[in-house]
C-alpha cells in the first residue's frame, strides 16, 4: 500500500482543551458538545466536517467516472449516542443533493460513493450510517 498523505493533530485537555497540528498550521479550541463556548468546536463537528468533505470528494470521483458534471452538496450529521452508562458510540446521517438528478439516481450514486469514501470504509460495520438523497 502506498501512503499518499499523513497528518498529525495533538490534543491537550480533551473536550475542554486545545487541538493543534504538529506543523502549527491549525489550532482549535475544543469544548464539550452544546457548551456554546465562543470560537470553539468539538470532536463531533470535526468528524462531520472531515466526513462531508471526504464523501463529497469521493462523489466527485464517481461523477467523473460517469462523465457527470452536476454539482453536489453533502450534509453530514454526527450524533454522539449513549448506549448505556459510560458506553458511547457515534451515528452518522449523510444527506446528499446532486443538482439535476432524480432522487433515485442520486441515491444510487451516494450508495456507490459510500463504498469508495475512506471515511465510509473506516466506519463501515462500526457505526450506523444512514445515506439519503435529498
Amino acid at each position: 500500500m502506498k501512503e499518499l498523505y499523513s497528518t498529525t493533530m495533538i490534543n491537550n485537555g480533551g473536550r475542554s482543551g486545545t487541538s493543534y497540528a504538529e506543523d502549527q498550521s491549525l489550532s482549535l479550541k475544543i469544548a464539550p458538545p452544546g457548551s456554546k463556548l465562543a470560537n470553539a468546536t468539538n470532536p463531533e463537528q470535526l468528524f462531520a466536517a472531515g466526513y462531508s468533505a471526504c464523501f463529497n470528494s469521493a462523489l466527485d470521483l464517481i461523477k467523473r467516472q460517469k462523465k457527470l458534471k452536476n454539482s453536489s452538496t453533502i450534509k453530514v450529521t454526527v450524533k454522539l449516542m449513549e448506549q448505556a452508562t459510560f458506553d458511547y458510540v457515534l451515528a452518522v446521517d449523510i444527506e446528499g443533493h446532486i443538482e439535476g438528478l432524480a432522487l433515485e439516481e442520486a441515491q444510487e450514486l451516494l450508495e456507490l460513493t459510500h463504498t469508495v469514501c475512506p471515511y465510509s470504509k473506516a466506519t463501515m460495520g462500526n457505526i450506523n450510517v444512514i445515506i439519503k438523497a435529498v
